[in-house]
């Protein structure tokens, strides 16, 4: 088979977009290692040669010597794909396949600027992708199945500078979510599945990789004997490693005794929000009998350090949210924040819930990127949730509150994580929230003028609803 030159290109948004010559704009903790586009790479059949370009590092060339361009890409990211895309086909004359989130919620979009279109997982559809080229027979449409996670090729990392990512290997053992969240993509795109990699590939892969690890799953306790599987056999690497996983973590005492022992630094969680009712209204199943403050007091028993997700602009939410998001999150001393205002993508039913109300006023994928308010909230009006999240991020990050958490946290997480991991992160973020206008927006916020009767930030409901009672 003839060889074939593949370039893959990763759209950043104008904020972070590296020129030639420029250095990265965005601290390299924002920078994952590519990981779906190694995935894609090591998939290829031997004829195929690949190359990854990432706007965030490396600018694109369009004068880059390809047969075939390929994109994969989120909604954000959209335009700018498609700008890329036009100009390879239009004016260099290359084709172009496009895949990834956006592309498999909006096919027939994607494909007016590609000449083929992946929908769903890439791994199971590249090979054939790739002889239809070489046979010149591309197909418009290359639908996936679920890929099984067995026996899929290791990636190579030589094809990225380790350099310009966070300092951690990323690899991936589990792969979707068997939760429903009505906002979650991830949730749309894996049909609410889940899936397992083999252990033993898992450890094969993991002993020929650095010190600390960066597991990309969506919810690495989805299936929880295989957790517990997969966590003691961790214990005897000594690695440290970082992943995302619900709060339900936290009830069960073995796999996060487990969890802490095979080297579990740090968790991103998904809280999405204080309310019981907004937990409902969006299937959180996971997140309805915690305790926050309880379940938080656990996790940094066990020494793991946690980046808290909320979502704001939900039907339950009202415009003391914002104090009340507040309060909780700097009496837990949760290390760091990501703050979104509530995006309806395409592919969602918050997205046909919303778009059948009339209520998404905005539809330039541009601003699906959760810096921006694209539909009309219940109960406050667009711009005080816009600035009101900007004023919880401008809070949250101040120096004091940085400076008094990291203290707080060296009560319980080693000297490494919180300095070397935690202490970064949030400076990362200060510059990141100060550079896309978040913290000038939060300035301007108006917090309610009449006094909160706020509750205990771990009693947010009465006591029955409680009893009852975190991804995306």
């Amino acid at each position: 088979m003839k060889p074939v030159k593949f370039v893959m290109i990763n759209p950043t948004s104008p904020f972070w977009r590296v020129q030639e010559g420029e250095r990265p704009r965005q601290s390299r903790f924002f920078r994952f290692s590519l990981l779906p586009s190694l995935c894609v790479a090591a998939s290829m059949p031997p004829y195929v040669e690949s190359t990854i370009i990432d706007e965030d590092v490396r600018p694109v060339d369009f004068d880059i010597d390809a047969d075939l361009v390929g994109i994969t890409f989120m909604t954000h990211n959209a335009p700018r794909a498609y700008e890329i895309a036009d100009t390879f086909r239009r004016k260099k004359g290359v084709p172009v396949i496009v895949g990834g989130y956006h592309p498999t919620f909006m096919p027939e979009e994607a494909a007016r600027h590609a000449d083929a279109v992946c929908i769903g997982d890439a791994e199971d559809v590249v090979p054939r992708m790739m002889r239809d080229f070489a046979e010149g027979r591309l197909q418009q449409f290359y639908r996936s199945e679920l890929t099984c996670l067995a026996g899929l090729p290791v990636p190579d990392r030589s094809l990225i500078r380790r350099k310009d990512y966070v300092p951690a290997d990323a690899l991936q053992a589990t792969r979707g979510c068997h939760q429903r969240c009505g906002f979650c993509s991830v949730a749309a795109f894996h049909q609410s599945r889940f899936r397992t990699r083999p252990v033993h590939e898992v450890v094969d892969e993991m002993r020929g990789l650095r010190k600390r690890l960066l597991f990309i799953d969506d919810n690495i306790i989805g299936d929880r004997e295989y957790a517990k599987e997969l966590f003691t056999a961790l214990i005897p690497l000594r690695k440290n490693w970082y992943s995302q996983c619900d709060i339900s973590l936290a009830r069960d005492e073995e796999l996060l005794g487990l969890a802490a022992r095979s080297g579990c630094r740090g968790l991103f969680v998904g809280f999405e929000t204080l309310s019981q009712q907004g937990l409902t209204r969006w299937k959180k199943d996971s997140n309805m009998t915690a305790d926050y403050l309880a379940s938080v007091a656990k996790l940094h028993d066990a020494g793991i350090s946690i980046c808290a997700g909320f979502v704001f602009g939900g039907d339950d939410d009202t415009p003391d949210v914002f104090e009340r998001t507040l309060d909780f999150l700097l009496e837990a001393n949760i290390e760091a924040l990501q703050t979104t205002r509530m995006t309806p993508f395409p592919g969602t039913p918050l997205f046909e819930e919303l778009d059948a109300q009339g209520r998404i006023f905005d539809k330039y994928w541009g601003h699906y990127d959760f810096n921006h308010v694209v539909f009309q909230p219940k109960h406050m009006s667009a711009e005080t949730l816009d600035n009101g999240v900007g004023w919880v991020g401008k809070q949250f990050y101040s120096r004091r509150n940085v400076s008094r958490r990291i203290w707080k946290s060296l009560r319980y997480l080693s000297p490494a994580v919180a300095l070397g991991g935690v202490l970064p992160l949030n400076l990362g973020y200060r510059v990141r929230k100060a550079k896309d206008g978040e913290f000038q927006r939060g300035e301007i916020f108006s917090t309610p003028s009449v006094p909160l009767q706020r509750p205990h930030p771990g009693n947010t409901m009465p006591s029955a609803e409680r009893n009852a009672y975190a991804e995306r």
